[in-house]
């Protein structure tokens, strides 16, 4: 039966559509806010322990399952994140008679990344039916990515047999893949001036503000170029009217392809801001953090051959593309697995518009299962 769910043919697909639509509704409507995937996590446990996979999860709450092999080929890891973006409380899906599934209310549909996780379980599922051999395979369901990735963070990587990884998380139609992302960098300014009373002495008082004011008509901001941006989000300061503001702080991030350009932009912000408290007598504070670190994987690669080689038999695009935001394949690329993303089926996520629908789940099903069978 599973060989022709691969070939997609007659009720047998349909029956294989209705088996990754239930899962997906099972899993969307379980609420898992980032570092709140618990109930998720042991749901999928279940899953996989069914599957027969070694199923780990670590202290953070990250799941590691391995299953063994007979293709004597490399091991390929299969990942995607547990957690839900906000509002993610009480989501519920709603099936449109075109087979798009929405959410039914004013949290998001969660389909980033319950698309991705009943693909990988879909796709397993096909091949062992299929009775055919196939390579080893890792699957890592990771918490707390849509916080940058914090779950993988706290992952040991020494368990990882693979160098090779699929991450199932890049919204538009199954069939594409992103081949590169950049790094993302937080940072944090605050101008230290002098509080005085605004109507009595103001003289004596430093306008933390106004400094502020003079720093953010020096920071370039938006495009710097075609692979770098820049962006103040916050800025709060003061405390009343009648008194000059003593502190003021603003947030933002700094993001590109190139990892050096990045870090370069971040270190020209701190020394501009210590230049220009100085020159009016106040002092500066810069924080930063480096959320994710930037990757590219070569067309030339074979994790790329594989994929595309897998979309043609399935007749899907097998475009490539980029991607300016961050997966967990960011982390996995750091820790030395060669990697792209790929798209899941899920559409205008991030909003309680998404949706995604029964056709890309079951396409992204039948493309797990063909890079878990590729012998490329």
């Amino acid at each position: 039966m599973a060989e022709a769910f691969l070939a997609g043919s007659g009720g047998v697909e349909e029956q294989a559509k209705v088996q990754v639509r239930d899962e997906f509704l099972e899993l969307v409507e379980i609420d898992a806010p980032s570092w709140g995937e618990g109930e998720i996590a042991e749901r999928l446990q279940k899953k996989l322990d069914a599957l027969g996979a070694e199923v780990r999860q670590d202290e953070a709450g990250n799941l590691y399952g391995y299953l063994p092999g007979e293709l004597k080929r490399p091991p390929i890891l299969l990942s995607a994140h547990m957690d839900t973006v906000e509002p993610s409380k009480g989501k519920q899906a709603v099936i449109e008679p075109d087979g798009i599934i929405r959410s039914a209310g004013d949290a998001v549909l969660g389909a980033d990344c319950v698309a991705g996780l009943v693909e990988i379980l879909q796709g397993i599922r096909l091949v062992q039916h299929s009775g055919r051999p196939h390579r080893p395979v890792e699957i890592l369901f990771s918490v707390a990515e849509e916080t940058y990735c914090e779950g993988l963070d706290r992952f040991d990587f020494s368990q990882v047999k693979s160098r090779e990884s699929y991450v199932l998380d890049l919204t538009g139609k199954v069939g594409s893949a992103a081949l590169k992302a950049p790094t993302l960098v937080s940072f944090q300014v605050s101008i230290r001036g002098r509080a005085a009373h605004a109507g009595m002495e103001p003289e004596k008082g430093i306008n933390a503000i106004a400094i502020m004011a003079e720093l953010l008509g020096k920071i370039p901001q938006g495009h710097l170029d075609a692979e770098t941006t820049c962006n103040i989000g916050t800025i709060e300061g003061g405390q009343m009217i009648n008194i000059v503001p003593e502190l003021c702080t603003i947030r933002g991030e700094v993001r590109g392809y190139d990892h050096e350009r990045v870090m370069g932009i971040v270190a020209d912000i701190e020394r501009l801001a210590a230049e220009t408290a100085e020159s009016s007598g106040a002092r500066s504070d810069f924080k930063y953090k480096v959320h994710i670190h930037s990757y590219a994987t070569s067309a030339e690669a074979d994790v790329v051959a594989r994929f595309q080689q897998s979309c043609r038999e399935l007749g899907l695009g097998g475009e490539l593309t980029e991607t300016f935001g961050g997966s967990d394949q960011n982390p996995l690329s750091q820790h030395g697995l060669q990697g792209i993303v790929l798209s899941n089926g899920m559409y205008k996520m991030h909003t309680t518009e998404e949706y995604t629908t029964i056709e890309d789940l079951w396409q992204g099903s039948r493309l797990v299962a063909s890079l878990i069978l590729s012998e490329v």
